[in-house]
């Protein structure tokens, strides 16, 4: 992988909230490194992902989505991600919604250089019936910036992710791999087991349960080929801790089930998780508490 046309480089890839940006990443690395729901402001963290093939090794970081209302502490960290990740890399990829161009994707395009190589992808084509929207949405982008390149694609179903991993390269500069070819992703299992578990929260509370929800790792064991992980929820309101635990503890088991179910497919062994509960109100809008729960 040392040839001396091999490439190597960073990639960010940005959006606003919802429109697809974890589910792109964790197509391309092959595995779920990147929590999905359909709710906004699933992920608060970079979040590296690694793809490498033979001519090329793509160095993915997953964004927050742009937050257009800055209501805590949580959502302006978030922007700040957003915007000082732009400023880092190689190239960057702007992720729109291919049947529209939505305001909100205007605050995301004025957030990136100038002189950076931004490539445009139309994601959840395949949920536009009517094709010429997606040229309409295309002309609309292309009024606010000349794009080193668009593709439109389904991150969902897999569709023109070579096509767009091809736009990528051309970008990335002449240099030997910094990952080894197996690598998938520079964040710890720790730190996976927690956004796994959250992932489940949102998508079994999503509609019910406000975004001020925090997962902890307290204690993650090897014994063995077994991990033995223990997690704390951390959440803000005393009803919130009710949702989360359900009647006679059925929501908590349930979340605890089916994360331990995605870290076995993920980790490829036995996992044994402990949940638990707590209140700490305002943690969002805390900076404080924002350091100790890991956001800063």
């Amino acid at each position: 992988m040392s040839d001396p046309g091999f490439r190597t480089g960073t990639v960010a890839i940005v959006g606003r909230p919802n429109v697809g940006k974890s589910t792109l990443l964790n197509k391309v690395v092959g595995a779920h490194v990147a929590i999905t729901s359909r709710k906004a402001q699933t992920t608060r963290h970079r979040i590296q992902g690694i793809f490498t093939d033979k001519q090329s090794q793509f160095i993915f970081v997953d964004t927050p989505g742009y937050q257009t209302q800055h209501q805590n502490a949580l959502n302006r960290g978030m922007n700040r991600v957003v915007g000082q990740v732009a400023t880092e890399v190689d190239v960057v990829v702007l992720v729109i919604e291919a049947s529209h161009w939505d305001e909100r994707d205007t605050p995301v395009l004025e957030l990136l250089p100038k002189k950076a190589p931004v490539i445009l992808v139309l994601n959840k084509v395949d949920k536009v019936a009517d094709k010429s929207k997606v040229a309409e949405t295309l002309t609309e982008a292309t009024k606010r910036r000349d794009f080193a390149a668009y593709v439109p694609l389904s991150a969902e179903k897999g569709t023109q992710i070579r096509a767009l991993l091809g736009e990528i390269r051309k970008h990335l500069p002449e240099q030997a791999p910094i990952y080894d070819e197996d690598d998938i992703t520079d964040r710890p299992e720790r730190f996976l087991a927690a956004e796994l578990v959250r992932e489940r929260i949102f998508r079994l509370l999503g509609d019910e349960l406000p975004y001020s929800i925090a997962v902890v790792v307290d204690n993650f064991e090897l014994e063995g080929t077994m991990r033995r992980i223990a997690c704390t929820i951390y959440v803000d309101k005393v009803q919130h801790k009710a949702m989360v635990i359900g009647e006679k503890g059925a929501m908590l088991k349930r979340i605890g089930t089916e994360a331990r179910h995605a870290m076995e497919a993920l980790f490829g062994s036995k996992v044994f998780l402990e949940t638990h509960v707590k209140v700490k109100s305002g943690w969002a809008d805390n900076e404080a508490a924002l350091r100790q729960l890991g956001y800063k």
